[in-house]
């Protein structure tokens, strides 16, 4: 029988990153079985497999993935320049940089590390998950300057405080690792699995939204989604510097709970609240019958003050909402949607 396999990481109190690095690695089929050696002893390191977060070395052919080392000042864009990420990779980013294809291909059975699927799983957990630990246990903040409140409850902070209070008589940090390593590992599996089975599915959406969209309007600047409720507005903006997409697209409709029908406009990006074309003015915080007089359009049910959202009780109404938006936007620009 072959020996069991190592992974060395530090002694003494632990940290998300080398948690998570060590729970990605028990993914792999190599090192499912592999004993976790927690020391600081460069004699027991050297009998490691695979080394993460302790030895000051990062070289990727022997397995070693320290980056606390002067000389270490890695990203995912230095190591992988196609990759727009640029904070400081922790254990847990060297790890996932080099093993995430093959990790998520383990988790996710059925898949092959090249499936288009993956490659898009693989730069959303780094993006919403492991970017962040990488950023905490480097120091990094958010942003410059001093922050409003406090942020405690994040996975890196919850994983601190399994480590033994400085108080403790007992100081051993064995167990609260293992307990560690299983809230990580479950939060990761858990994330991968929302990703998966909802934010995967609402990406095919929204793509084969924008692929119609000259069938609904010869103007492509509307899309209609086959069905409400999807988490779009990520997909949408993504996907149309993907594919190209010009002009951009204005407006969204879908169906609510109720089977009434809304028209959503396009933001100008992720985290603002300004639109690319709100609805018309006249419309803003009118409803019913009196937006309809107004707009022309029979069954309005309302446009929100804001100018962001509307709706109508039928798709054909809601669609008409969108057109006339837009040719009310194209008058008052001078140009001709005729």
């Amino acid at each position: 029988m072959e020996p069991m396999k190592k992974i060395g990481t530090h002694n003494g109190t632990f940290h998300c990153d080398e948690v998570l690095a060590c729970f990605l690695l028990k993914q792999l089929p190599e090192y499912q079985d592999a004993k976790i050696i927690r020391t600081r002893d460069p004699k027991l390191l050297a009998e490691c497999d695979v080394v993460v977060d302790v030895g000051g070395e990062f070289e990727s052919e022997k397995h070693r993935y320290d980056h606390h080392q002067r000389s270490f000042n890695e990203t995912f864009q230095s190591l992988c320049p196609e990759k727009r990420w640029v904070t400081k990779l922790s254990s847990a980013g060297l790890v996932y940089l080099h093993f995430g294809h093959r990790i998520l291909t383990q988790l996710l059975e059925g898949t092959a590390a090249d499936d288009q699927a993956v490659q898009v799983l693989y730069d959303k957990l780094y993006e919403n998950f492991v970017e962040e630990i990488d950023a905490i246990d480097n120091g990094i903040s958010q942003f410059d300057g001093e922050p409003r409140y406090a942020m405690t409850t994040n996975l890196s902070a919850r994983v601190g405080h399994l480590n033994p209070r400085w108080n403790d008589m007992d100081q051993d940090t064995e167990s609260g690792f293992q307990k560690a390593m299983e809230m990580v590992g479950k939060e990761f599996r858990d994330r991968l699995d929302f990703y998966f089975k909802s934010w995967l599915p609402a990406r095919s959406l929204v793509e084969e939204a924008i692929r119609k969209r000259t069938e609904v309007d010869a103007s492509g600047e509307i899309v209609v989604f086959s069905k409400g409720g999807c988490p779009w507005k990520e997909h949408l903006l993504n996907l149309e510097k993907e594919l190209v997409v010009e002009p951009p697209i204005k407006y969204v409709l879908f169906a609510d709970q109720n089977g009434q029908w809304r028209v959503q406009c396009v933001p100008d990006g992720l985290n603002t609240f300004e639109n690319r074309l709100s609805l018309p003015e006249a419309w803003r915080g009118l409803r019913d019958e009196k937006l309809s007089t107004i707009s022309g359009i029979p069954g309005c049910i309302f446009v929100h003050s804001g100018g962001f959202i509307g709706g109508n009780q039928t798709k054909e109404g809601a669609l008409e909402m969108a057109r006339r938006a837009l040719k009310e936007a194209a008058v008052s620009n001078g140009t001709n949607l005729s």
